[in-house]
């Protein structure tokens, strides 16, 4: 299954995410992952997918 992380990049562009069960739910952000971590405990999100935007997209091709 692909998850399109487009909506997500475009607002969180260099910052870490935490994100939901359904990998594209923001459930909280910030700076660090300890930031989005602790926003994500907040709502009671003990163990959310935490990941970083990128600052850029570059683009990728590979050869198999």
């Amino acid at each position: 299954m692909v998850i399109d992380w487009t909506k997500i990049y475009k607002k969180y562009r260099g910052m870490w995410v935490a994100l939901a069960d359904d990998q594209i739910t923001v459930i909280g952000s910030g700076k660090t992952a300890k930031e989005a971590l602790m926003a994500a405990e907040k709502k009671g999100i003990t163990l959310p997918y935490l990941t970083r935007m990128p600052d850029n997209l570059v683009p990728y091709v590979g050869i198999i």
